[in-house]
């Protein structure tokens, strides 16, 4: 099967951009590499460092493997552990006062997306403080203000197969007054280096393990069905934005992302000694981290804040607390199926690609059944990996169906970058359908 079918899926609209624009954040892979965090830091320059982290992961001994790192490499650093598992505005506000007044010049992060995006937000802030923290939030939410410009060197060290946030200029995070999640968005946000050591997934728990796997199935999948670039209309002058959408080069990271994603996950969650398995996912997070943040990912991710946000009861098993937490990961899939049955019609040679790319039977399928073939091959990996059992899994009802919609059709940076038009009615329509997907 064709990686660009149909033929004139990039053709460009009337007015619709004429190219597109690659970046990615420098990264290293490989096992023990958590050992040259120190070097690196110093030749970016860092004297004074920020060294982030959560209560749990700073215990781990690849957490003081980097302590001794910096340490052998001279360069100073002060701890910060106080990060929230799904952060929010005012875990973010408390982390900026412990940094605004800390003379740091670098920032490592040693932890999952949670961490990282925490270490960029607090980057951002401090070096170019607003009397409003909504000010830089994406709009309509917040004021959408761009980045001013650089900000510190910033060494993101992952160590959860999902996020992919050491490659990417987007924070998110928990709104609290508006009970939804939300982002920023900058290219100056991009990590300077990402350090991605396999060794450390070895730890996680299995359920930790499927939640980030599936933020990476769906950051690669949503990129790779995301509009395609040619249909957004370019503004003379004005810089391609991070949601550019679907391009040649974030199709090629996206799709070898689902295919590993379709050959190990389940292994990958099921299996904490295969340790094949969770290196693969953790370069897959990488591979798909490099295609959305050079694409942009859609509703999905859109109606995700939403799931998270209004939780009221339920807390993922395998997840530290007893507060209500969905995991971003979690979060997404649960809305992925009725999405893909949605989308198809905009492409189903591409979403049959997908299914292909994932390990679905598609040999005999027609394109009017793409996306039914691409959403129960999901809902199998769901299944086979005890994610719950759509929106009911979570605890929602029909009743909630409004106050979804309310709170994630606001996510206009992420619904725009959605194949299809979208109105309110059909985020509702998806959320219904998301409900329930197995007896």
């Amino acid at each position: 099967m064709s990686t660009f079918c149909p033929n004139d899926f990039y053709a460009a609209a009337p007015e619709g951009d004429r190219g597109f624009e690659v970046e990615a954040t420098r990264v290293r892979f490989g096992r023990g590499l958590l050992g040259e965090t120190g070097a690196a830091a110093q030749s970016l320059g860092m004297t004074r460092a920020a060294l982030f982290s959560d209560a749990t992961v700073a215990k781990m001994p690849f957490t003081q493997h980097v302590r001794d790192s910096l340490g052998n490499a001279g360069v100073a650093f002060e701890e910060y552990n106080d990060i929230s598992i799904e952060p929010t505005d005012r875990s973010f506000q408390r982390a900026i006062e412990f940094a605004k007044d800390g003379r740091f010049d670098g920032y490592i992060s040693v932890g999952g997306g949670s961490t990282i995006d925490t270490a960029k937000a607090v980057n951002l802030y401090t070096t170019y403080p607003t009397a409003n923290f909504a000010d830089y939030v994406n709009a309509p939410i917040g004021g959408g203000n761009p980045i001013p410009g650089p900000l510190k060197p910033h060494i993101a060290c992952p160590t959860t197969s999902g996020t992919g946030s050491e490659c990417t200029g987007i924070v998110v995070f928990d709104f609290l007054e508006m009970k939804a999640k939300t982002g920023i968005a900058g290219r100056a946000l991009k990590p300077s280096l990402g350090i991605i050591d396999p060794e450390v997934t070895s730890t996680l728990p299995a359920e930790i393990v499927a939640c980030t796997a599936f933020d990476v199935l769906s950051h690669a999948l949503e990129s790779y069905t995301a509009r395609p670039y040619s249909q957004r209309k370019q503004i003379p002058g004005q810089p391609r934005p991070l949601s550019q959408g679907a391009n040649p080069f974030s199709d090629l990271s996206c799709l070898e992302a689902l295919r590993i994603a379709g050959t190990y996950l389940i292994r990958a969650v099921h299996d904490a000694n295969d340790a094949e398995a969770r290196a693969q996912m953790m370069f897959a997070a990488t591979l798909a981290g490099i295609g959305f943040g050079n694409a942009g990912v859609h509703l999905p991710h859109g109606m995700a804040y939403a799931v998270a946000g209004l939780a009221e009861h339920y807390h993922a098993p395998g997840y530290p607390g007893s507060a209500p937490l969905v995991p971003h990961g979690m979060a997404v899939i649960v809305n992925t199926p009725a999405v893909c049955r949605f989308t198809a019609a905009s492409c189903p040679e591409r979403h049959l690609v997908a299914a292909n790319a994932l390990g679905a039977k598609v040999c005999n399928a027609k394109n009017e059944d793409a996306g039914e073939v691409l959403a129960a091959h999901i809902i199998e990996l769901m299944h086979a990996t005890n994610m719950p059992n759509g929106l009911t899994g979570l605890g929602y009802t029909s009743s909630d169906l409004e106050a979804l919609t309310n709170g994630a059709f606001p996510q206009k940076r992420l619904i725009a970058n959605a194949p299809l038009e979208v109105s309110r009615e059909h985020v509702r329509s998806l959320f219904a359908g998301a409900l329930r997907y197995w007896k």
